[in-house]
């Protein structure tokens, strides 16, 4: 398999779902941990409407305080928009990869982003070129891609729709998103050879929710199909507010103990890791999904292949 890229998404995805709001401090050390660990790509926050989502109320101030430093060399911030006031409030903050995305379920995407698909897709697609043109990373997704909470299941033909304007618009960074983690490995690499086959050029992300236990089943299916980009979320965080049943996400530490059980990214610090995953638990006083940050990584004192 080609190498992975990680990208942390934990801090806006992994956060969102929280009723505590995480402190402004205690959050920019867990970025800061996880930067510093090694991943790839971090993802700081969104650009939403703070009434909408509490726990992202602080991204602006985030993004300044990273790019003051310190921070490890070479690692991309990301951030999340949803509509044009955001786009403007990212580019401000000088996000190094700006996300968006359109839902393949009309439902989700109501509730998501108050839009239809149709034209959340257009307002999508203008976004995303204008940032491209103005010299910034983008990357664009489909979420629902394997499924609807609300609605069941969501046609293939749909989700190769939205990915099919991506592509006849230029935007060749996507990332399929199970965000009621309703994926399974066969269809998993079945989307994505056929994915692939509108356009060998693209550059394709995954990003699975392990609502149901399949998420690293999930995750490996995508890498044998080609993708070589993997969204996770530390201590295996996150869920959508606005899916019926909000699972968390593939667990980042987890990932990482797998990627370097099979030989990969020896790179990333898994023992720092596993630190942030502890602190997020003890921070919100309960266990989280991840199981290697319980269990200790198989080669550490007192653990055993």
């Amino acid at each position: 398999m080609t190498a992975i890229l990680i990208h942390e998404v934990g801090p806006r995805d992994g956060l969102q779902m929280e009723k505590a709001v995480v402190p402004f401090e205690r959050k920019l050390e867990w970025i800061r941990g996880l930067a510093g660990a090694g991943l790839d790509v971090v993802q700081v926050g969104s650009f939403v409407h703070p009434a909408k989502v509490p726990q992202m109320a602080d991204t602006d101030r985030l993004f300044a305080e990273l790019r003051a430093g310190p921070l490890r060399a070479g690692v991309v911030l990301s951030g999340l928009v949803l509509n044009e006031k955001g786009l403007e409030r990212a580019s401000a903050a000088g996000v190094g990869l700006l996300c968006m995305g359109v839902s393949a379920s009309e439902t989700h995407s109501r509730k998501n982003t108050g839009m239809a698909v149709a034209e959340a897709a257009a307002r999508i697609v203008a976004m995303a070129k204008a940032a491209m043109a103005a010299g910034t990373r983008v990357q664009v997704s489909v979420q629902s891609a394997f499924g609807c909470g609300y609605e069941g299941a969501v046609s293939e033909e749909r989700v190769l729709g939205l990915v099919r304007l991506y592509v006849e618009n230029g935007i060749t960074n996507v990332s399929l998103a199970d965000t009621a983690g309703h994926a399974v490995p066969d269809a998993v690499a079945r989307m994505y050879d056929n994915v692939y086959a509108l356009s060998p050029g693209l550059d394709c992300a995954c990003h699975f929710h392990d609502t149901y236990g399949l998420g690293l089943a999930n995750v490996w299916a995508a890498m044998r199909a080609g993708v070589t980009q993997v969204e996770t979320s530390v201590a295996g965080l996150g869920g959508c507010p606005f899916t019926k049943i909000a699972g968390g996400n593939v667990c980042t530490e987890d990932f990482v103990h797998m990627l370097q059980r099979s030989g990969q990214r020896a790179d990333v610090r898994l023992e720092a890791l596993l630190a942030i995953a502890n602190d997020v638990a003890a921070y919100f006083g309960r266990q989280m999904p991840g199981k290697v940050y319980k269990t200790g990584p198989i080669g550490a004192a007192g653990v055993t292949a």
